[in-house]
Order: C-alpha cells, then sequence, then structure tokens
C-alpha cells in the first residue's frame, strides 16, 4: 500500500528509495509473496500522506527520529510502526516523518506471518499489538544496521524465522489466490471450485477465514490496482477497461470511485503511485505496459 502525497508540504522529490540490490533474491529467495522497499527522506517532512487499498497487507516499520509516523486506529491516534490489512479504507498518516522501512506481503504470505488476517481487514494497528516485543526488538535491530542493504537482510532474517514458526495456509487457498494474482477478470468461483475439489461454499469459507477477504472481493482489489497504475501512467480510461477486464468504461469508473472516491481522471492525475515503479518494479504494470510497447 503506498505512501500518498495529498499536502502541499509532501513533496516526493525529498524522499529516497531503496530497494533489494538483486529483486526477487532478497528477499524474495523463500519468502515468495513478500517485497521491501526502504524510505528516506533528507529532511524531515511534516506531512499528510493517504494510503490507497492494495492487494496486500503492509508493515509500517518506523525508523524515524523522534516522534515519527502518526496515525488513526480506531479511536485512537498512534504513533510508531503500524500494521496495515487489507482495504483499511480512509486511511491518513502524518507526522514528522524521517526513515521507514515497508514490506508488503501478499494476504497468503500475511496469513503465515501474522495469522489472523481477517481480523486485520480493514483496520490498522501498531506492530506491536500483531508482533509483541518483538516489534520493539526489530526496530532496534533495523535502527543499528549501517546500509538499506543491511536493513533489508535483517528484515528478511526476520519474517522467515517468523513464516518457519508458523503454519501455512492451505495449499488450496494459495493457488486459489495466485490464479486471482494472474487473471482476476477471470475469477469464477464456482470454476475456481472444482478446480481444487472443493464446494462453491467451503472455498469461499476457508479462502475468506485464512485471507480476510472473499475469493471476488480478492479479485476486484487486484483489477483496481492493475487499473490506477495503468490510469497513473497515462493510458486512457477506455484502453485501461479494455486491459484490465471491465465490461466497460462506467464500470471501471465506479470501481475507481468505490476504491478511491476519485474519477480515474482523478486517479490520473494524483501523486500517490508516482514512485511505486521505482520502489516496487517487479509489480509494476506500468514498467511490463512499456517493455512490451
Amino acid at each position: 500500500m503506498p505512501p500518498t502525497g495529498t499536502s502541499s508540504e509532501w513533496d516526493w522529490a525529498w524522499v529516497d528509495v531503496a530497494v533489494p540490490r538483486v529483486p526477487g533474491r532478497l528477499p524474495g529467495a523463500g519468502l515468495p509473496g513478500v517485497s521491501m522497499a526502504g524510505f528516506g527522506s533528507r529532511v524531515p517532512i511534516e506531512g499528510d500522506i493517504a494510503m490507497v487499498a492494495h492487494p496486500s497487507v503492509t508493515l509500517i516499520i518506523d525508523l524515524s527520529d523522534g516522534d515519527g509516523i502518526a496515525y488513526r486506529s480506531g479511536d485512537r491516534r498512534e504513533r510508531g510502526s503500524a500494521v496495515i490489512g487489507l482495504m483499511p479504507g480512509d486511511l491518513r498518516a502524518g507526522g514528522r516523518i524521517g526513515a521507514c522501512l515497508q514490506i508488503r506481503l501478499e494476504p497468503v504470505a500475511a496469513a503465515a506471518l501474522l495469522g489472523a488476517p481477517a481480523e486485520l481487514t480493514g483496520s490498522v494497528v501498531p506492530l506491536e499489538d500483531v508482533w509483541g516485543r518483538d516489534a520493539r526488538l526489530a526496530e532496534e535491530r533495523l535502527r543499528a544496521a549501517p546500509s538499506w542493504d543491511e536493513r533489508f537482510a535483517v528484515a528478511t532474517e526476520m519474517v522467515a524465522r517468523r513464516m518457519r514458526a508458523r503454519p501455512p495456509v492451505d495449499p488450496e487457498v494459495a493457488h486459489i489466490w495466485r490464479r486471482t494474482l494472474a487473471h482476476p477478470e477471470r475469477v469464477r468461483v464456482e470454476a475456481l471450485a472444482a478446480e481444487v475439489g472443493w464446494s462453491r461454499k467451503r472455498l469461499w469459507s476457508r479462502f475468506r477465514s485464512q485471507l480476510g477477504i472473499s475469493p471476488k472481493r480478492a479479485a476486484r482489489l487486484v483489477r483496481f490496482d492493475r487499473a490506477a497504475r495503468l490510469l497513473a501512467a497515462g493510458l486512457p480510461a477506455a484502453r485501461v477497461a479494455a486491459q484490465t477486464g471491465y465490461a466497460d468504461q462506467p464500470h471501471l469508473h465506479r470501481e475507481v470511485r468505490t476504491f478511491t472516491g476519485l474519477t480515474p481522471a482523478g486517479v490520473a492525475e494524483a501523486p500517490w503511485l508516482a514512485i511505486d515503479d521505482v520502489a516496487w518494479p517487479s509489480s509494476s504494470p506500468a514498467l511490463a505496459l512499456t517493455a512490451s510497447a
């Protein structure tokens, strides 16, 4: 879930983005569905950042000096590291932002790492509420690391260790998620259920209980994410609708409005995907489109 600049004070020009040197190996080897990026501002930034729905659970580990990131969790205003669940709605964070590590977890990876993802859906909670004492230890180790390369290595080791300690999701659920991620426009619950030998009711129940979202909602979220990135890359709405499997342009308009409150034209002009192609290149439809042009 990318941070988005929504105030006049927020300027990505002041932010340095770090990614693992070998995408797909660090942190990819042995950690499918996990990606990382580091963000560091050259000057502390005061600003309001909107968080937009994304098909992943996001850990934000605050490495700032001083007060750090501020956000709202239910009726409370919190500071520091956080876990952002799927579909958090209108979520805004701010504060004096210096450096942070973001770890994106596809729902299958999030379930293996965090457990009970359904409890995180639609919410943002302090990392300490999920990881307990390990959250503070993680922050301390990451702050002590002298480079982003070493921070990525530390984070990879921590994530891998926690994943080994928890049972994975059902292989049938993992298979259905992979199919959804690859072809969200083709998701048909009955067909997927038959594919894994489950009833429709069982598929729906197990998928939702383990990933925190229904199969159809997951497909809508993945398709919206691709459409939003292509709109931000400058493609016209009609072409985006056709390429991402919407029935027509009004259908795209309705879905974009549902997920963002904006029109497709508003998404195309919004700055909230401005650095995604740098921070998360392996999942960028815009870069894939450029490469195939």
